[in-house]
């Protein structure tokens, strides 16, 4: 097998998770808020996080976890399905 066509380990794909919430933490953090890795469930390619801070009871996380955190995960780790927000 081509070492390029091998999956990623888990290892790897939570270090690109966190270099990717790391990039976006700053947008977060500008509004009193800020995200956390939980997980990564490679069986189903979900990726937990966990919102802080204003993040937590903000009206808007839905759309924030949708449109910005779960789209910025998914571009950096394509091995990633969906991101689920647990508490």
């Amino acid at each position: 097998m081509n070492p390029s066509m091998e999956p990623a380990s888990e290892p790897d794909i939570e270090e690109r998770i966190l270099a990717a919430i790391a990039s976006i933490r700053p947008y977060l953090q500008k509004d009193g808020g800020d995200v956390e890795f939980v997980r990564f469930e490679a069986a189903t390619r979900t990726c937990e996080i966990r919102m802080v801070g204003s993040c937590e009871h903000c009206a808007l996380a839905p759309l924030t976890l949708r449109a910005g955190v779960e789209q910025a995960l998914i571009h950096s780790v394509p091995e990633i399905r969906r991101v689920e927000r647990v508490r």
